[in-house]
């Protein structure tokens, strides 16, 4: 199915959402997404230039794609079909594709697809789209809200540009709130509005960069407030809008969280990153993100329990232990209680000297065991513990750590002059590099070769 004509848009849109009315004309209306659509950035030099290649808008709700589509389709050249994936099958999408073979044939004029929630094709009908694509008969503009790399068919992907698309700025929330006030023809401009700056910073900030919200809480905050919804709006009065107004017309932050997606990794790794990273308040506001956005807290628990052992190391072998105690604890007791044995093990792993050389070292000795020839265990450390061990020599000239006066024999364990761990100078592990030197020097033979 294409768009409407610009007389059949024009009298639904008056029926619309403020946010559907309000959806920019021309790339100057646009706002947001700036690093790439921002002047003489990539996707504004094509669409300059009516070069415009496959693409797939990326991004979360009320950003910007299918406005930005719109806009595109009022700048180009070519005819512009939209459809909904969640609403089409492979039979439209052939429909769509004959049309514009027709249109490349008899009139030289491309066309582009606009396939909104491309996520929810199958591959199969993903791959219906490859030929076409790829021989140029269509442009296709797909747009979602979940990662293209996972989503998509890796040929169409490779065939597509990708467009990630942010979360809208404050500003740029305030930017769109102010406009939609003062445009008479499609906003709410025809009004007498006084809307005060608390209300207007209440949803910039509590839209999360979504202007969709936001326009949808102006425009409740205002039609709540008018008595005769038939009346002209000249006849509405004064309607003012203060933050205990903006606060009702605005649902609870809806956190923008996927348990299985994007922001779920996206999350995971900066509360991990800020643990490594020493920071104590990024890694308690990661962690509280996903408690609310309804994360369970095992996983959070496998996070820190792992970020102890590979990040802080022998560096203060605590956190280990604090963070398997409240791994343990957070399956006891559960939520909401949950949070704090957490914030615990988090904050105390964020605060502790860092070591990885234990981590190093493991991945460095797993690299030798798989690339290189295995060693055989030497013969005085082979097993003693069955008959006729000591005919094969197994454990001939062993000696018992214990009977030395410093508890190191002068011995060799592994058969090669080989290092992989290498303690650091950081907290507890300084104690421990001090002490292996001292060890790797009786383990060579000198004073404490005596015994005990």
């Amino acid at each position: 199915m294409g768009l409407f004509n610009d007389s059949e848009r024009r009298q639904i849109r008056e029926q619309a959402p403020l946010a559907v009315r309000m959806r920019p004309r021309t790339p100057e209306e646009f706002v947001g997404q700036q690093h790439f659509f921002g002047p003489g950035r990539l996707l504004r030099r094509m669409i300059d230039a009516d070069r415009l290649q496959s693409a797939v808008f990326y991004g979360p709700p009320g950003t910007g794609k299918t406005s930005l589509a719109e806009v595109i389709a009022g700048r180009l050249s070519a005819a512009f079909e939209q459809m909904n994936a969640a609403l089409v099958g492979v039979k439209e999408v052939r429909d769509v594709l004959e049309r514009a073979r027709d249109r490349l044939i008899t009139g030289r004029q491309r066309t582009v697809l606009f396939l909104d929630e491309v996520h929810r094709f199958n591959r199969a009908q993903q791959d219906v789209l490859l030929p076409d694509v790829e021989d140029g008969v269509i442009i296709l503009i797909g747009a979602t809200t979940e990662n293209p790399f996972f989503a998509l068919n890796a040929p169409l992907v490779s065939r597509s540009q990708i467009f990630r698309f942010e979360p809208l700025s404050e500003e740029e929330i305030l930017t769109l709130l102010r406009r939609a006030m003062a445009d008479q023809e499609r906003g709410l401009g025809r009004y007498r509005l006084r809307v005060s700056d608390e209300a207007l910073a209440h949803w910039a900030r509590t839209s999360d960069g979504d202007a969709r919200r936001a326009l949808a809480a102006l425009e409740v905050a205002v039609l709540s407030q008018v008595k005769n919804p038939l009346a002209p709006p000249e006849e509405a009065g004064e309607i003012a809008v203060d933050l205990a107004v903006a606060e009702e017309s605005i649902q609870q932050k809806a956190i923008v969280y996927d348990a299985t997606g994007d922001e779920h990794y996206d999350a995971a790794s900066a509360l991990i990153k800020s643990m490594r990273g020493s920071d104590p308040d990024a890694a308690l506001y990661w962690m509280a993100r996903m408690l609310e956005a309804g994360e369970d807290p095992r996983f959070i628990a496998r996070r820190a329990v792992i970020c102890a052992a590979e990040d802080v190391g022998n560096a203060d072998p605590a956190a280990l232990m604090l963070a398997v105690a409240a791994m343990h604890a957070a399956e006891f007791v559960g939520m909401p209680e949950a949070r704090i044995p957490l914030a615990e093990a988090v904050t105390y792993i964020a605060c502790a000297p860092k070591s990885n050389a234990a981590y190093l070292a493991i991945d460095r000795a797993m690299e030798d065991v798989r690339e290189n020839r295995t060693l055989p265990v030497p013969r005085h450390l082979r097993d003693t513990h069955y008959k006729g061990a000591e005919r094969l020599g197994h454990g001939e000239g062993y000696k018992y750590a214990h009977d030395f006066k410093d508890g190191v024999a002068p011995q060799d364990y592994l058969g090669v002059d080989k290092t992989y761990y290498e303690p650091t100078d950081h907290g507890h592990e300084a104690k421990l590099k001090a002490r292996l030197e001292q060890f790797k020097k009786l383990r060579k033979g000198g004073a404490g070769d005596d015994k005990k």
